[in-house]
């Protein structure tokens, strides 16, 4: 029953009766449908549509929301939010009072929300509470979790304003909604929707041996087809190219992480596959 704290998380509260009309004119998930014992993905983009900052969002009590988001972002978002404000009635305040966990491996506890960026057959909760007094496991295990649930975060996996949406499964898991109407950056990402021009995505690394540290290339006959992100031990994430990626499992071409031949899969549940078109790999 893993309990970790997140210490590298930080929570922002955002109060009053316009919090949820102007996080929902901004922001990329539907916070409408949003269901009070869920913690969903979300984001807020750039005007060209590039993820600037991303979070996991939830309810607090009736007009509230809750913003858990990585510590070192957490000032430069609410300084950008402020933009937004205007004269919008809200209160936005980090939540020095509360620390984030991710449990899973038992039933939900009292008070904890179901991530919802949990696709795979691990339920995750999150738990936002002043001290998680039983908290058993290092972050460490939080990170294998996130790898084998390919659930990406700013930071870790992919720098600011660098990836789309759709690059880190967004679309997949909840995190931006296409129906909701206008938020900052929608014309973009609703444009790569609908024409279905997606063609880099989130993608499990799996290596022999320990997978390299630093700013490593996933790489096709000495051409960069993707960066790895996230990894512990011989397992990480990565944003590839997936048409080069299919064109080269096709060709049955050796894809490297630096030095190392490593094995690339897409998640099962995001129901990806990778293009077979051998010409792919010459674009």
């Amino acid at each position: 029953m893993p309990i970790v704290t997140l210490e590298d998380r930080a929570v922002l509260r955002f109060t009053g009766p316009d919090a949820q009309r102007l996080l929902q004119d901004v922001l990329t998930p539907d916070l409408d449908g949003l269901a009070a014992g869920d913690a969903v993905a979300g984001a807020l983009l750039t005007p060209q549509g590039k993820i600037m900052f991303d979070f996991v969002i939830a309810r607090d009590a009736d007009t509230g929301f809750l913003i858990d988001i990585d510590a070192a972002y957490a000032d430069d978002f609410a300084r950008r939010m402020t933009l937004y404000r205007l004269r919008a009635k809200l209160e936005m305040a980090r939540a020095d009072d509360l620390h984030v966990a991710a449990i899973w491996q038992e039933e939900r506890p009292a008070g904890a929300l179901r991530d919802t960026r949990f696709r795979g057959t691990e339920t995750v909760y999150r738990l936002y509470a002043p001290r998680h007094e039983r908290a058993t496991g290092p972050a460490e295990d939080y990170v294998k979790l996130r790898i084998a649930n390919s659930v990406a975060e700013l930071g870790a996996d992919f720098p600011p304003s660098d990836a789309f949406p759709h690059d880190v499964l967004m679309d997949r898991n909840g995190g931006v909604s296409f129906k909701k109407g206008c938020f900052v950056g929608q014309e973009v990402v609703s444009r790569m929707q609908h024409r279905a021009t997606a063609r880099r995505r989130l993608v499990q690394v799996f290596g022999s041996q320990d997978l390299p540290a630093g700013d490593i290339d996933i790489t096709v006959d000495d051409r960069s087809i993707g960066t790895l992100g996230s990894r512990s031990g011989s397992e990480g994430l990565a944003i590839v190219r997936i048409d080069k990626t299919g064109a080269a499992i096709a060709a049955g071409k050796a894809i490297l992480a630096g030095d190392q031949p490593v094995d690339i899969r897409l998640a099962d549940w995001t129901g990806l596959s990778f293009p077979t078109d051998l010409q792919a790999s010459e674009a």
